[in-house]
């Protein structure tokens, strides 16, 4: 089909929409382009809107801007890009047997058709709201448009909010915590319902860290209480849980986003369970001469061979650019995503990507879990910090399932993240981490970098070499009033006395030098746990014990830098 000078018709003019109409002016520049929208704001980069509450972003254009600080209104795509933009334009039905876009004029109330040659569905998600009495109140916001954006602004500007309650303790609930309680200075409270933060990103430790680093930071986090209702009296909200209420002048719901396929499905085409537009991997939906992409389409997950719903900017940029080469006569493919991720928390850089431990488990996976932490950079160098990995392994086949990092340098947790997430994409195996080949100077890494120790630390487990508990594990069984644990400290005397005072003989320190003359000490032990800064030290010890005198005990994984960082165990009180 000669494709020159065909009509195209993009329902959304976010991110998926602009990309689409862009690609083909590029490929097909006599194409006609014509994106609808039924809000004012287009083209505007949605995950910098906590950015903007914070300040960091001053001037909302800036989310609308091009990288020369070109604002993308509809003039500018007109002029520049040789594409319309019709806003406050709502998509109201899709007659596929004459090919043509039925929309709402929403300035004038009038109705009336747009013939297409091909049709892109970029339709976006809608916000979650906990259904509860009182999640209907104007000052329950989301946040996940600038309308919402801008209010919460102008409310905070005003001085009109001390206290302000998130409900939802996942990226953009972390996200919008620290844009309240950074800048502005307000009483910041979140609430999660599962025991940890990011629950469905980090294994439980780490969204521990993440936890205490907020908390640090003068936001108070609440993990594992449900919201139940939220009223207003005298003027002012109550966010009431299973625990305790708590007065708010805002509350922001931060509880997901469901796709919006209601359009598709009511014109036939295929929809998930989940209301995910289906495609192929073209993205084509059930009508090839319809495309979707972005927040309302559900796309394979490579590490799992399932769909699932990955509302991403970055992913609907590529996406877009897909469906673009496709429209435009080429061949191009999106052939899945292995779910990476991050996002900043203070000071904090967090990255994930693949699945969990416990989603492997679900998965039908043997996963195994190793826990790492080591300087991001030559330990010598003077703006190395700690990295705390955790890595995701199948037992039988050693393919690397998943991996999670936290370090004050976002942008080497972020690297090192990216580098797995590449390996994931081929179902790369822990022979092909091990030995991954990593860019290396003192400034940026470590000889042995840490994704090449993650990668042997797993491989260690699963041969049985280190005999492991893990951080959160040990915290649980160890200070339990019953326990019989004791744990062999292989630190200095300086670095276990703390440990020592407050636990008394539970707590043995023979440093790792001394070990050797002094295993008698300990080989009458049973429930032997050892520990040490890192993990490696004790798991050298754990070998010496096993080999020379067959001692039976445990690795404590991550060590001291772990257990303190998610404070675990606090020796301080």
């Amino acid at each position: 089909m000669d494709d020159a000078g065909k009509k195209v018709v993009i329902v959304g003019a976010v991110a998926v929409g602009p990309k689409v109409a862009c690609r083909v002016k590029r490929l097909v520049p006599d194409a006609r382009v014509i994106m609808v929208d039924q809000d004012e704001y287009i083209s505007y980069g949605g995950c910098g809107i906590p950015y903007y509450v914070s300040g960091d972003v001053s001037d909302v254009k800036e989310l609308m801007s091009t990288s020369f600080h070109m604002v993308r209104s509809p003039e500018f795509f007109r002029d520049v890009k040789d594409v319309e933009v019709r806003t406050r334009t709502k998509a109201i039905g899709i007659n596929r047997n004459n090919k043509e876009l039925l929309v709402e004029d929403l300035k004038k109330g009038d109705t009336y058709n747009i013939p297409y040659d091909y049709l892109v569905l970029a339709t976006g998600a809608t916000p979650r709201k906990i259904p509860i009495a009182g999640s209907d109140l104007p000052d329950v916001l989301t946040v996940t448009n600038l309308h919402d954006a801008i209010r919460v602004k102008e409310k905070i500007s005003r001085g009109e909010v001390e206290t302000a309650v998130v409900i939802g303790g996942g990226p953009i609930g972390c996200e919008m915590a620290e844009a309240l309680a950074d800048l502005w200075g307000i009483e910041t409270h979140i609430i999660e319902i599962f025991p940890t933060l990011l629950p469905t990103f980090l294994e439980p430790p780490m969204g521990k860290i993440v936890q205490k680093h907020l908390e640090e930071n003068g936001v108070k986090v609440y993990t594992g209480e449900t919201v139940k209702e939220i009223v207003k009296t005298n003027g002012r909200m109550k966010v009431v849980t299973d625990k305790k209420t708590i007065d708010a002048d805002l509350v922001l719901m931060s509880v997901g986003v469901k796709p919006r396929g209601e359009l598709a499905r009511e014109a036939g085409l295929m929809v998930s369970p989940n209301g995910g537009i289906i495609v192929n991997k073209r993205l084509q939906t059930s009508d090839p001469y319809i495309y979707a992409g972005g927040d309302c389409i559900e796309v394979t997950n490579v590490v799992t061979g399932k769909l699932m719903h990955a509302p991403l900017g970055s992913l609907a940029n590529r996406q877009g650019r897909v469906i673009g080469t496709n429209i435009a006569g080429g061949f191009a493919t999106f052939d899945g995503v292995v779910g990476s991720f991050a996002v900043k928390v203070f000071e904090l850089g967090v990255a994930t990507t693949g699945i969990t431990y416990d989603k492997a488990r679900s998965e039908g996976f043997d996963p195994v879990r190793a826990y790492v932490v080591q300087a991001d950079r030559a330990h010598f160098y003077p703006t190395q910090e700690l990295m705390y990995m955790a890595l995701i392994v199948d037992r039988k086949t050693r393919r690397i399932l998943g991996a999670q990092a936290i370090g004050k340098n976002g942008d080497a947790t972020v690297g090192r993240i990216n580098a797995i997430a590449a390996l994931l994409q081929t179902k790369a195996t822990l022979d092909m981490l091990s030995n991954l080949e990593v860019a290396y100077t003192p400034p940026f890494a470590s000889a042995m970098d840490i994704v090449n120790a993650a990668a042997n630390t797993a491989e260690n487990i699963i041969e049985g070499l280190n005999k492991t508990v893990d951080p959160d594990a040990f915290a649980e069984i160890f200070l339990d009033k019953n326990s019989s644990v004791k744990v062999l400290d292989v630190r200095s005397p300086q670095n276990a006395q703390p440990f020592v005072e407050k636990f008394g003989d539970r707590w043995i320190n023979i440093p790792q030098e001394q070990l050797k003359y002094r295993m008698d000490e300990v080989s009458h032990l049973e429930n032997l746990m050892i520990f040490c800064n890192s993990g490696l030290r004790s798991y050298e010890a754990l070998r010496q014990l096993e080999h020379y005198k067959g001692i039976k005990a445990r690795n404590i994984q991550g060590g001291a830098a772990m257990i303190k960082m998610a404070r675990l165990i606090d020796v301080d009180k």
